[in-house]
């Protein structure tokens, strides 16, 4: 039995500062409270029906991962999964469930923090046409899907609409500053390494993945979402060969569907059917289950 999907959260009194194409942002005053909706966007837009769940799946992977990275770097969490919500948001209990975070108000850079391992997506697509992925020259006769030899850094531009753009590292140091851009590589991918080796033992290559720093003060902190589905491309280690494309624990099944569709991939969307719908809520369930050991 599917719940209803949370696809849209006002709280009245309390200032929506942002809406996204999955999050809300609410400010609290001295802090901002995060709220990850069910709603799934494909091809750049955003589905009429949602993920019943996933916004939950989303919200406490996160929760997982800033508990295991705290000793690599500092995070904008002010309260754990299990901490109650201040007064002033105890009426929206029911709504704001296990799908909300309350964090500190970090300033964002201006850049995302990607991190791939596997060649896949753009990366494979560039690596064909010039044995590059960002600029960065890789060795001949990888396949789709192959391991890199190391985990490389290619950062990007952040979009509100549409797609984020890769830039190189010199173009990432020229907008949030050299020392800065170093110890986001530094970090991103001593991150990456150490989720990418933890997954593995459970199941799940982590083939790539974005993260997202801010600046409290002077202090560099890890921000957002961090190695969900929805912001890392989640494969099954079983089954994983190089050379051909992977399925996927993220939105495999939504884009496969719409793929089907007489859609030219502009709004407004269709809406998604049931058995689609089931599906994809599983895979993030399965997801959440294998990385943390147990079931939401």
């Amino acid at each position: 039995m599917l719940h209803e999907p949370l696809l849209k959260v006002d709280l009245p009194g309390i200032r929506k500062v942002k809406s996204g194409k999955v999050r809300e942002v609410f400010d609290l005053g001295d802090s901002f409270l995060f709220v990850a909706t069910d709603r799934i966007s494909a091809f750049d837009c955003i589905m009429p029906n949602g993920i019943p769940r996933k916004g939950e799946v989303l919200t406490q992977i996160s929760h997982f991962w800033f508990d295991r990275s705290e000793s690599i770097v500092a995070n904008h969490r002010l309260a754990g999964p299990d901490d109650p919500l201040p007064k002033v948001l105890a009426p929206y209990a029911e709504t704001l469930g296990r799908s909300s975070m309350i964090v500190n108000k970090a300033q964002p850079l201006a850049i995302e923090c990607v991190v791939r391992g596997y060649l896949a997506g753009s990366g494979w697509k560039e690596y064909k046409a010039s044995k590059t992925v960002c600029g960065i020259a890789l060795p001949d006769g990888l396949l789709e899907s192959s391991e890199l030899p190391e985990p490389i850094f290619t950062p990007a531009t952040k979009a509100e609409t549409g797609h984020d753009l890769n830039i190189d590292f010199a173009a990432a140091s020229r907008i949030v500053g050299a020392e800065i851009a170093e110890k986001c590589r530094a970090l991103s991918l001593q991150l990456y390494s150490s989720a990418r080796d933890y997954a593995r033992q459970k199941g799940i290559i982590i083939a790539d993945t974005k993260f997202e720093f801010g600046l409290i003060g002077d202090e560099l902190v890890l921000i957002d979402e961090v190695l969900t589905p929805d912001s890392s491309r989640f494969w099954p280690a079983e089954g994983y060969r190089p050379g051909v494309g992977q399925p996927s624990y993220d939105k495999q099944f939504v884009r496969d569907y719409l793929e089907t569709l007489d859609w030219d991939k502009t709004p407004p969307a269709p809406e998604l059917p049931a058995d689609v719908v089931e599906k994809s809520q599983a895979k993030y369930l399965e997801a959440y289950r294998l990385l943390t050991g147990k079931a939401l």
